[in-house]
Order: structure tokens, then C-alpha cells, then sequence
């Protein structure tokens, strides 16, 4: 055993560049968890507190809300759509087709076909809108969740308070 003490090799030129290549394989599976971690370590930082795209222009993060309702077929999503946007309980609803969600019902795993709406509107209006949206859907229990929306384009989260501004006005809005 050399005394004790693992024996010295000095490499130089070439022999050191070509050494540190042959141990590269070996180090690149720890060399990747580090870096690994170290990336998933800096994105749950919080940033800095920075100015959103919306600063500036009297938008206030989460007044506007993006709500989703499921819908058995496009005829009932439509319907609901046109009522929702003439009564000013939204600015507008795209409707996506063919969606399938598959869901435990009353012990029973289920798969259907369906059209997911996602809604624009004021958060203010979201009671309204999910009050408004139970009373006219066919389902026992109408998905209707709703999320804020913190930043996005300021002309276009102004047009959404705009158009449902005076759908703000009652609190109870009727079939």
C-alpha cells in the first residue's frame, strides 16, 4: 500500500486533456443532478418583485378572471355562451370541442365526450356567472371554476371590465 498514501501521478499537455475526457462520462450523470438541482432551486425563488406588462395601466392583477364550464354537446355550450355574453356576465367564451374527461360519478369511473368553455369576465361576476350558469345547465353538478388572471395584455383585460361593466351591477343576475 504505498505507505499509506495513494500514489501521485503527474499528467502533463495532452495526457491531462485526454485523462479529463475518459472521466467525463463518469462525472456527467453528477455533474447533471447538480445542475438539475440547482435550476429546480432557482425557479422556486421568488423573483424580484417586478412591474407586470399591466403596470401602468389602472389594471389590477386578478379583477379579471378566466372561469371553465363543461358542457355535454356545442348546442348547450352555445346557448350558455350567447346568454352569458348578452347578459354582460362575460366579455367572451371561446368554446373549445371535443374534450374528453374522464371523472369518478357516484362511484363509477366515467369517460364523455364534451365542449369546455373558457369564460372572460370580472371577477366580481363569478358568483353571478356560476349562479346563472347551475340554473340553466343540464348537469346535476355544472363544472364552474374559476382563476384569476395576474397579468396579460392591458388593452385587452380593459375591454373585458369594459363590456362587462354593467353586468356588475346586480348581484343576482336571473334566468
Amino acid at each position: 500500500m504505498w505507505g499509506g498514501r495513494a500514489p501521485t501521478v503527474l499528467l502533463g499537455g495532452g495526457a491531462a486533456l485526454l485523462l479529463s475526457f475518459l472521466w467525463m462520462p463518469v462525472l456527467l450523470p453528477a455533474a447533471s443532478r447538480f445542475l438539475s438541482r440547482a435550476l429546480l432551486s432557482m425557479a422556486a425563488e421568488v423573483p424580484p418583485s417586478q412591474p407586470s406588462p399591466a403596470a401602468g395601466s389602472g389594471y389590477v392583477p386578478g379583477s379579471v378572471s378566466a372561469a371553465f364550464v363543461t358542457c355535454p354537446n356545442s348546442k348547450v355550450a352555445t346557448e350558455i355562451a350567447r346568454a352569458v355574453v348578452e347578459k354582460r356576465l362575460a366579455a367572451c367564451v371561446n368554446l373549445i370541442p371535443q374534450i374528453t374527461s374522464i371523472y369518478e360519478w357516484k362511484g363509477k369511473i366515467e369517460e364523455d365526450s364534451e365542449v369546455l368553455m373558457m369564460i372572460k369576465t370580472q371577477s366580481s361576476l363569478v358568483p353571478a356567472l356560476t349562479e346563472f350558469v347551475r340554473s340553466i345547465h343540464p348537469y346535476e353538478v355544472a363544472e364552474v371554476i374559476a382563476l384569476p388572471v395576474e397579468q396579460g395584455n392591458s388593452p385587452y383585460l380593459q375591454w373585458v371590465r369594459q363590456v362587462t361593466e354593467s353586468g356588475s351591477d346586480s348581484s343576482t343576475i336571473q334566468p
